[in-house]
Order: C-alpha cells, then structure tokens, then sequence
C-alpha cells in the first residue's frame, strides 16, 4: 500500500510492508549487510529502503544518499529504527525526511516502513549536519 500527498509545499508519504510483501535489497547489498554488526545492518536497511520508498512514490526525486542521523541521532529499539531528524539527498539537493521502520530479528529484510519527506535542507546548513555535496 502506498500513499503519497502534496501539501503546502512539502511531500508526505507512508508505505506498509507486509511481512508476506517483504521488501529485501537486492543480492549485492544483501551481501554488503552480512558483513555488518546488526545494529549497524538495521539503519543501514532502513535508509536503503527510504531512498528505494522515495524513488517508487515520488518521481519528481532521484534520491542517492540517505542519513538517519543527520540532524539527531535516530531511536532505536530492538529491530524499529525511529530516524525524526533524517535526511536524503536528490539531485545534488538535500531534504529533511522523517521515518520509522522495523526489520526482521536479523534486521535484513524491512517488514514495516512508514516516511515524510520535509523541506529542502539549506546549502548553508550542510556542514553543520555533517551533509555534503
């Protein structure tokens, strides 16, 4: 299920991932995440899946990095990563985004996600959240 609005400005959208419907990375990534301690491997799958959610939703945005942490760190509880102070940058432009998602106990596949997409990040606030170009 997907749902995608426009208003004021600012673009929402919230994907349900069924467990049946589990979305994986593909078999590259998939790889690159067994070599990784878990608790790195679930924010790392969770922002690989909010630049594949925004890519499907939203066509207006070519998204190539996501950050969890970018202006706070994330909360993260067992296999639920809650990033509310993330972001992910498109076309050479970064943007606020907000999302909660769960993974499987051995976090590498998502069973739940759920995103906001906020506002366009000021070039000049870049360096002070660790963004770059």
């Amino acid at each position: 299920m997907r749902f995608a609005k426009l208003v004021a400005g600012v673009a929402f959208g919230a994907a349900g991932i069924m467990a049946a419907q589990a979305s994986g990375p593909d078999e590259k990534f998939e790889k690159a995440l067994l070599k990784l301690d878990p608790s790195v491997r679930l924010e790392q799958l969770c922002d690989y899946t909010a630049l594949k959610q925004i890519r499907a939703d939203h066509k207006d945005f070519r998204p190539d990095r996501a950050v969890a942490s970018a202006m706070a760190e994330p909360l993260v509880k067992q296999d639920t990563v809650e990033a509310k102070a993330g972001a992910f940058r498109s076309r050479k432009k970064w943007y606020t985004m907000t999302y909660t998602c769960t993974a499987t106990p051995d976090h590498m596949k998502v069973v739940e996600f759920k995103y906001a997409i906020g506002d366009e990040i000021p070039v000049t606030k870049w360096a002070g959240y660790g963004l770059w170009d």
